[in-house]
């Protein structure tokens, strides 16, 4: 249950997290750049080596990786952005909604059969989403209608990576190559954001921030033992991780939007609420019909 616990609590504050860079005026992009160094580095120190090497990439796995980091780190600046821009409760329903996704290549790709329950799930996983980022948030500031377009952009992206880690799981990995796999993915998106940091204060464009640096270390942290503990809590009920997940998406939305409420005053309308409250019951259908 610890182990739940704390896969719900590490990966809610990463949503939340983006809510102080705004309020603290660090720069976003570079925060995540060295969130993924330091993602890096206490994945290698925690276990006790540093897996890209040579033979690493020998590995039939290892092009999935670079893919997956160039993912990571594209998916992650956009949950940054519609955290800022539209509120923690907005993007945590986009993101854990995008379960549907692989659901939905797992019927084409591997032959999975759908029911009227499942097929009853994406629907209201899309309609979840509408209702959630609706027009309607409490709040008293316009929005430009082109930010709408970031929660389906959200979940379409971190759909594409569910798949992308179902795909190379079932196809690759074996359970002793897996923090192989991670880390390799993690150092991919930290050399791509490193290059584009690079190029950008080269260039005059940024100029590089020691608080960004901190706030790297402050998210990267926790976001490599947020999916330490998921693979621990999976382990642990291994014969039952099919619930594990949806419970643990499920928990995510709620105390994320329940944690922006106490903490940031993010209000909702009823409408959002009951977007919350479908997105939930999504979850729940895509994982037990």
């Amino acid at each position: 249950m610890l182990f739940l616990i704390g896969s719900i609590v590490l990966t809610s504050y990463l949503t939340l997290s983006f809510k102080v860079t705004q309020r603290l005026r660090i720069n976003t992009f570079q925060a995540i750049v060295f969130n993924y160094l330091f993602c890096v580095i206490t994945g290698s120190l925690f276990n006790g080596y540093f897996p890209v090497t040579d033979a690493a990439l020998q590995q039939p796995w290892f092009p999935w990786a670079v893919a997956m980091g160039i993912i990571f780190i594209c998916t992650f600046n956009v949950i940054a952005f519609t955290t800022q821009q539209l509120g923690v409760s907005v993007a945590s329903v986009a993101n854990k909604l995008s379960l549907a996704i692989p659901f939905i290549f797992s019927v084409f790709l591997y032959n999975e059969p759908i029911g009227a329950v499942k097929l009853l799930g994406i629907v209201l996983a899309l309609l979840a989403v509408y209702l959630t980022v609706k027009p309607g948030i409490a709040s008293s500031r316009k929005r430009n209608s082109w930010l709408l377009l970031l929660p389906p952009l959200l979940f379409a992206a971190s759909g594409l990576l569910d798949t992308l880690i179902k795909y190379t799981e079932q196809r690759f990995l074996d359970g002793t190559n897996n923090n192989d796999f991670l880390i390799t993915a993690f150092a991919s998106a930290a050399g791509l954001g490193l290059l584009a940091l690079g190029i950008l204060v080269l260039t005059g464009r940024q100029q590089l921030e020691y608080k960004a640096v901190l706030a790297g270390a402050a998210i990267g942290i926790p976001n490599y033992f947020s999916i330490w503990f998921l693979v621990a809590v999976l382990r642990q009920y291994a014969g039952n991780s099919s619930a594990i997940i949806p419970v643990n998406n499920m928990s995510i939305v709620l105390f994320s939007a329940l944690a922006a409420w106490l903490l940031f005053k993010e209000r909702l309308s009823l409408t959002n609420w009951l977007g919350i409250l479908l997105s939930v019951c999504a979850i729940a259908l895509l994982a037990f019909g």
